[in-house]
């Protein structure tokens, strides 16, 4: 499970670094890079690690998120 969340961050770094990349609120790790951004074949990979677009256009996992 940790492979799969060091290949999604390193997909999602390919597009953006911010200073503050991370936030976890209600058991959903946010990471903080702007989808429109990202390919959508990243999209794809992304999505079968546990990673969906939120609301606010970047993206978000229950999977990673706290327990």
């Amino acid at each position: 499970m940790l492979t799969e969340l060091i290949e999604a961050l390193q997909i999602l770094a390919k597009y953006d670094n911010p200073l503050y990349p991370t936030c976890c609120e209600h058991d959903e790790l946010y990471v903080l890079v702007d989808a429109n951004k990202v390919s959508k074949k990243d999209k794809q990979k992304l999505d079968k690690l546990g990673f969906f677009e939120n609301d606010n256009g970047q993206f978000s996992s229950f999977r990673y998120g706290s327990t």
